[in-house]
């Protein structure tokens, strides 16, 4: 079952770091198509949040087809939802890895890091900031 974290000082709202930690947990198969997600007042006991914002996360994952809200039974994640392969993801993880000790031995930080991982994200053509 899958945990969740909430950064309370990170600026993000804690609703939304709910539901990107539920659309990584699918990409990344920790989740799979049937999973139970865990309940809002389980949730609400484990980071000590408002029951409201775990219903406003998980109802913006139903919107997106992420995950089945069943009344009375809970929510659960959506037949159909594809993760990476295993195979894919174990083989970019180490790249990855070798990757970040790189960007670390030159004397990156995880914000210099994510900063340059979203700049080259960015489609051809598009304006850079950096």
């Amino acid at each position: 079952m899958i945990e969740f974290h909430i950064q309370s000082h990170s600026g993000v709202p804690s609703y939304l770091q709910i539901a990107q930690q539920v659309r990584q947990a699918i990409r990344l198969g920790i989740l799979a198509p049937g999973d139970k997600l865990p309940t809002v007042k389980q949730v609400v006991a484990a980071v000590a949040i408002n029951p409201n914002t775990v219903l406003k996360a998980y109802r913006e994952l139903d919107r997106e087809g992420l995950v089945d809200g069943r009344r009375g039974v809970g929510t659960f994640v959506a037949e159909g939802v594809v993760a990476l392969a295993s195979d894919d993801v174990d083989s970019l993880r180490r790249s990855l890895g070798r990757w970040v000790a790189e960007a670390r031995a030159a004397g990156l930080d995880d914000e210099n890091m994510s900063a340059l991982l979203a700049d080259t994200l960015q489609p051809q053509g598009k304006l850079r900031v950096a």
